[in-house]
């Protein structure tokens, strides 16, 4: 399963509540989740301790936008919006979490 998260998790417990409810699959962080994929933020350590259960991924377009390119976690993979269609098309459903 490919779930996908568009809330900072400084503002939104949408991150956690994937975490702690999803069996594990895929994690593509879009919009104001991709905060949650850089060094030095309070989701830092959860989003660590989750990449044993789940493949974490961050859309770098959004990354780049907020200026935060330089910053990703080591582990997480960047992909670019042809590698969110591969995402979508190669799990067999896709959860967004509000």
């Amino acid at each position: 399963m490919l779930n996908i998260i568009n809330k900072s998790p400084l503002t939104s417990v949408t991150l956690d509540t994937c975490l702690n409810t999803a069996a594990g699959g895929d994690i593509l962080l879009i919009e104001d989740a991709v905060y949650a994929a850089t060094r030095g933020n309070a989701a830092e350590a959860m989003l660590r301790e989750a990449m044993g259960r789940f493949k974490i991924y961050v859309l770098t377009p959004d990354l780049e936008a907020r200026g935060l390119g330089d910053r990703l976690i080591e582990g997480v993979t960047s992909v670019d919006y042809g590698g969110f269609v591969d995402l979508t098309s190669n799990n067999k459903t896709c959860q967004s979490w509000l």
